[in-house]
């Protein structure tokens, strides 16, 4: 998170590209759930995926890991990355917004700066990570509205399954960082969702019923969209524009993400957010900001 790089011309296009990516997968998710439950929506795009993916990496010719150990690293980080945060947030999806969804996932990075503090000495949690950690949590509450807790009903219920999916995301950060250190990042992302796979298909298949390609074609192209572009392409995408504009740079795409979603919900699908919904992402977006560091020292700057 401390790795700043300038980012260039072509960098912005790509992390905004990316951001668009990710935004219209939580709307075209949210039309697949109106024919597919949310463990087959979630077998649907890692099965997919890890079929492009694997395409991707005989390409490249890259190494095709043998050791099963590895093999045991990459089931977990699917289990961690893909299969809880994709099911919970699928299951979210169901009684929330898509823009909502997408503006609670933006807390991904504030769970994950909590993580990396728990798990490794050299993340320690300094004053201008826990302000940042501060306001995202307080961008959190706001965005769900506490009152509505009180109440506890599905709708509260989903926004704390993609608060707990965002939970997972960041310990799989933390997993990633222990046990896939040296692979090259397409076979990691190859080799995760296809520990994804193995989980979730007979999972999928237990809970909900045999998994068939018998669907409208408004659910399938929306399952071609989130599996092959939205996941597949877009983690391709991710490595790419982190390798040009570093992590610190790349967090950054997190804020970009909920507009696109907050838009294309509002024009596919008819949503309309709370204005605490948006006074929480501004919160999250000030916490996110802070946690980047150039805010935080640009401030400091002007103080002195």
């Amino acid at each position: 998170m401390n790795e700043q790089k300038t980012v260039s011309s072509r960098a912005w296009v790509e992390m905004l590209l990316l951001a668009a990516i990710w935004g219209a997968s939580f709307v075209s998710i949210r039309i697949a759930l109106d024919e597919v439950g949310p463990l087959t929506s979630v077998a649907h795009r890692v099965g997919w995926a890890a079929l492009a993916l694997w395409v991707a990496v005989i390409v490249m010719r890259l190494k095709i890991p043998r050791d099963p150990r590895v093999w045991a690293a990459f089931l977990m980080m699917g289990l961690l990355n893909n299969v809880i945060p994709f099911g919970l947030m699928a299951w979210g999806q169901l009684h929330i917004e898509s823009g909502l969804t997408s503006i609670l996932n933006a807390a991904t990075a504030i769970f994950g700066v909590l993580a990396a503090a728990l798990f490794f000495a050299d993340e320690r949690l300094s004053l201008r990570k826990l302000v940042g950690v501060g306001l995202g949590f307080a961008g959190v509450a706001t965005a769900i509205g506490l009152d509505n807790l009180r109440s506890f009903d599905l709708r509260s219920l989903g926004q704390l399954a993609v608060i707990g999916g965002t939970i997972s995301y960041a310990l799989a950060g933390v997993w990633a960082r222990k046990r896939l250190a040296g692979h090259p990042p397409q076979v990691a992302a190859a080799g995760m969702v296809t520990g994804s796979t193995l989980i979730i298909l007979p999972l999928a298949w237990l809970i909900e019923g045999p998994i068939t390609l018998a669907l409208e074609p408004r659910t399938m192209a929306a399952i071609g969209y989130y599996a092959l572009i939205a996941t597949a392409l877009a983690y391709l995408l991710y490595y790419r524009v982190l390798a040009m504009a570093g992590s610190g740079n790349l967090m950054l795409v997190t804020l970009l993400i909920p507009p696109f979603a907050i838009v294309l919900g509002a024009v596919l699908l008819g949503e309309a957010l709370r204005p605490a919904a948006y006074g929480g992402f501004a919160l999250l977006a000030i916490g996110l900001l802070v946690l980047d560091g150039r805010v935080w020292r640009y401030l400091k700057g002007s103080v002195r």
